[in-house]
């Protein structure tokens, strides 16, 4: 698992890279829409219902096809060209997207059609997400991961949660069906900018291949029985392959602790972040009483403290990362106890400020450590499982908060991801641990 030293984030060279700026920009105007379209479903469930179980239900539906998607997904993501699945994922969550909004300019949009289209968009982004991660691989140098997940951070978050706060100052001028329909069309937009990436067809397979589990034997029977005339047969050789593919990725898991407690803290972390917007929600109406547009405010706190940190992160020498990794996911955990005590708008904002600043340093330094280690060919495999504990988490997670809330009261919500993070915070610091311990004279470009 050794791996050059550190090198200084080049800020020159990643934006030269073509395909890297319209990757950019492609992953800004997909979550941009996605911000809009989760904080304004969010908001309109819970002003029509009052009820934060039926916020955490919508989170839920989103999150349960990460159950069962990335397990084909991660397979896919390492087998296909990773842009053209993004290009067919971003079309079909938009037109999904956009039949939702079409319903609610009818007058006709009911809870169970936002729900529907909520499990579209789902199962579009529990593979997304594994494709896009796997995708900066091919379009920056090995040498510039760290500025690269930076740049990709500062793209997301700048995205999603600057789209939260549009929503909390406009939702009150177009309503549910005017938020939908902007998100669906960015939805096209960003499929068109991961056109543009590169040119030509790439298939991740053709790079060095890590030492596989299962005999060179099979694979080579798989690929004859996938070139055969026969449907039936054709059909067998795939299997085959993908079985083969999925037992290949569970060994190189199984051989990688540290790959493990990176991917452990690294979800858990993403699993409270998509969570909290259960609480968030009740947070602004319940506590701080300031409406749609207060959430807005939270929002911009958040978005404007996630960039600033992964400009930051980006500009830390390698030895101090991995220590303030740490130290971000704890702060994590101390703030979200204390959130609820904070009735005021001001110290309210100031608090999401400091989570999305912790957040964005955590992402940087876990997700870049992550392409530093994992080899390209077992890159989507490795999200993908990521994605499908990070799924079980958010699941329960969200399940909990939407009970926990209405029965015992936010603060309680607060404590129980509180705690969620203070797991995160254990594993972290055994990633640290592990990554001291791998080689005493070697330092991973964390």
């Amino acid at each position: 698992m050794a791996s050059p030293a550190t090198t200084r984030v080049d800020w020159k060279l990643i934006w030269a890279q073509r395909g890297f700026r319209y990757f950019f920009l492609a992953m800004f105007v997909s979550l941009f829409g996605s911000g809009m379209n989760f904080v304004g479903v969010s908001w309109y469930i819970l002003a029509t219902t009052h009820s934060t179980v039926k916020v955490s239900l919508q989170v839920i539906v989103v999150t349960l096809p990460g159950l069962l998607v990335p397990f084909l997904g991660g397979v896919l993501i390492d087998r296909l060209d990773r842009r053209y699945l993004g290009v067919i994922l971003d079309l079909a969550r938009g037109i999904a997207v956009l039949a939702a909004a079409y319903i609610a300019s009818r007058g006709h949009l009911e809870l169970w059609h936002l729900y529907a289209m909520t499990l579209i968009t789902g199962m579009g982004s529990a593979m997304y997400w594994a494709t896009v991660n796997a995708l900066v691989q091919e379009v920056i140098p090995k040498s510039q991961f760290t500025g690269a997940n930076a740049a990709v951070l500062v793209g997301v978050q700048s995205g999603m949660l600057v789209a939260g706060s549009f929503v909390g100052f406009l939702y009150d001028s177009v309503g549910i069906g005017g938020i939908l329909a902007i998100d669906g069309m960015t939805y096209f937009v960003s499929a068109f900018c991961l056109y543009q990436v590169r040119r030509g067809y790439m298939s991740p397979r053709e790079h060095l291949r890590y030492p596989r589990e299962y005999s060179e034997n099979t694979e080579a029977t798989a690929e004859a029985l996938e070139s055969g005339e026969n449907p039936e047969v054709a059909e067998a050789g795939l299997s085959l392959a993908m079985y083969a593919d999925l037992k290949e990725g569970f060994a190189y898991l199984k051989q990688q602790p540290l790959v493990r407690a990176l991917g452990i803290t690294h979800a858990t972390v993403m699993a409270g972040v998509v969570s909290a917007n259960v609480v968030l929600v009740a947070l602004a109406n319940d506590i701080l009483h300031a409406g749609a547009r207060g959430l807005g405010f939270l929002e911009a706190g958040w978005a404007t403290g996630a960039i600033l940190g992964g400009f930051i992160t980006s500009q830390l020498p390698g030895h101090l990362r991995m220590g303030l990794y740490i130290v971000a996911v704890a702060v994590l955990s101390a703030g979200h106890m204390g959130t609820p005590f904070v009735a005021f708008l001001a110290g309210a904002v100031l608090l999401q400020f400091i989570f999305g600043f912790c957040r964005a340093m955590g992402g940087i330094v876990g997700q870049s450590s992550l392409m530093s280690i994992v080899p390209r060919h077992f890159m989507g495999r490795t999200q993908s499982a990521m994605a499908i504990l990070g799924t079980i988490i958010q699941l329960i997670m969200s399940f909990a908060l939407g009970i926990v809330a209405e029965r015992a009261g936010i603060v309680a919500g607060y404590a129980l991801l509180a705690l969620l993070y203070a797991g995160a915070t254990v594993f972290a610091m055994r990633a640290r641990q592990l990554q001291s311990g791998a080689n005493p004279t070697t330092k991973f470009p964390l």
